[in-house]
């Protein structure tokens, strides 16, 4: 046990503490971000260095459903998992004491699985590093506590706070709307605490019981693994005080939807400077490329941004999301904003991923779109001074829509890899078609006696 426990991180290594480990849980990300793997207990997990999973993990939808391997025959051969002992961490709501792992992921000639979520952003960084180049990355997550919802069919409605009274809206950044559920509150700050993740502030967002969380910036892959993983321990504090956690980007109507806003930018590896500032620390020609990057081949990425039905939902006028692909300073009414700061940090902060989007493919994709911007040297369309929610929406309507331009776009195809896109857009498609099968209460009641 001192061996492999010796190549974990510190704040793993503090859980511990000398009790006995119980179980380790050895786990990857799917398509759509859920947690899968195995549990074992630690004194078997202690003589293995790898374990196996079927690859078709990768073509299961959100439902469940699996879908035919676009690639190939669906023969289901074992990938090879080893474990990435910098993401070892804590489970601290289980009974016993249990840490996670994230396992890379390679096939069985030991190359990276292509449609392993955590390969892809892998594969996107790679190519920064071939040009000299380190993506900065700074997560923004929000979410609602909704009450408890056991029927699909009633509607989600808030939680009940503290007070007795249910979360209220139109709060932002109140600190007293924190405190109506501020014992989940606390509870996230304890796990992330026992985690060994930094948390840079939470605030409350203008939703009823909607929630925000900032990270501090870094790795993208680092990053993304928290993401991974606060998402999961974000709804055990919440089930712990009679509540759920929803990551929907838009779960109650009539209220905003829930964001990941992506703020990025990219250091010269050799000096360490920030490639979008000049040395006088006026914006760097490398800035408008990367902008431009963005607003070019964003539509063809909203697929991984905005990867559900619901997710349309939120791209709405007047609540706080962004509609259009337009750019400004301190703008937050355009999609992409660049924020208040001094040259080292500055950066673009892309509005449109919701935070019901897998945050290796959300990143995975964001990055994608500025390092074509990079490459192709274009500029970007004039700033937007004004309200930008007046212009007419830059972004697909709907799923299949969306679906159409991934398909399209042969430079996104390129740098995100043809399997991956395949195999992505197999799945994509078949809950679609799901979805489109369901009969909904609105067209129950205005369509069964009036038509």
């Amino acid at each position: 046990m001192s061996d492999w426990t010796d190549l974990i991180p510190q704040a793993a290594r503090n859980y511990i503490a000398g009790r006995r480990l119980d179980e380790v849980e050895c786990i990857v990300a799917d398509i759509a971000g859920v947690a899968r793997g195995k549990a074992m207990p630690a004194s078997k997990f202690v003589h293995q260095d790898r374990f196996f999973l079927p690859n078709s993990i990768f073509l299961q939808s959100i439902t469940g459903e699996w879908v035919d391997n676009p690639m190939g025959a669906f023969t289901e051969p074992d990938m090879i998992l080893t474990p990435d002992w910098s993401t070892a961490t804590a489970a601290p709501w289980t009974a016993d004491v249990t840490l996670q792992i994230i396992h890379n992921v390679e096939d069985q000639q030991g190359n990276p699985v292509p449609t392993a979520p955590r390969n892809l952003l892998k594969r996107i960084l790679a190519l920064y590093e071939a040009e000299g180049w380190k993506p900065v990355i700074a997560p923004e997550m929000e979410f609602f506590l909704v009450a408890r919802n056991l029927d699909p069919n009633q509607p989600i409605i808030p939680p009940m706070g503290r007070s007795g009274r249910r979360a209220a809206g139109k709060q932002a950044y109140s600190m007293s709307a924190v405190d109506e559920y501020g014992k989940v509150i606390d509870d996230i700050y304890d796990f992330a605490e026992a985690q060994g993740f930094e948390i840079d502030g939470i605030l409350q967002e203008g939703g009823a019981g909607q929630v925000e969380i900032n990270l501090a910036h870094g790795d993208a892959v680092h990053l993304a693994d928290q993401i991974f993983f606060f998402k999961r321990q974000i709804r055990e504090a919440a089930l712990r005080h009679d509540c759920f956690a929803t990551f929907m980007a838009k779960p109650i109507e009539g209220e905003p939807g829930s964001a990941m806003h992506i703020h990025q930018s990219v250091v010269d590896v050799k000096t360490g400077e920030n490639i979008f500032s000049e040395a006088d620390g006026s914006e760097s020609i490398q800035f408008m490329y990367a902008i431009a990057g963005l607003q070019n081949h964003l539509p063809a990425v909203i697929a991984l941004l905005a990867p559900y039905v619901n997710s349309y939902r939120r791209y709405v006028p007047d609540f706080a999301a962004p509609i259009n692909l337009e750019w400004g300073r301190d703008n937050r009414t355009t999609g992409l904003r660049v924020p208040i700061s001094e040259p080292a940090g500055r950066r673009i902060e892309n509005r449109l991923a919701g935070m019901d989007c897998n945050p290796y493919l959300g990143l995975a994709a964001s990055l994608a779109c500025v390092y074509l911007g990079l490459k192709e040297q274009k500029m970007p369309r004039p700033e937007c001074i004004g309200d930008a929610y007046m212009n007419e929406t830059d972004l697909p309507y709907n799923l299949g829509d969306a679906l159409d331009l991934f398909s399209d776009s042969a430079p996104v195809r390129e740098v995100l890899g043809v399997e991956f896109c395949t195999v992505y857009e197999a799945v994509k498609r078949n809950e679609y078609k799901e979805f489109l099968q369901v009969i909904s209460p609105w067209e129950r009641e205005h369509l069964l006696l009036n038509v």
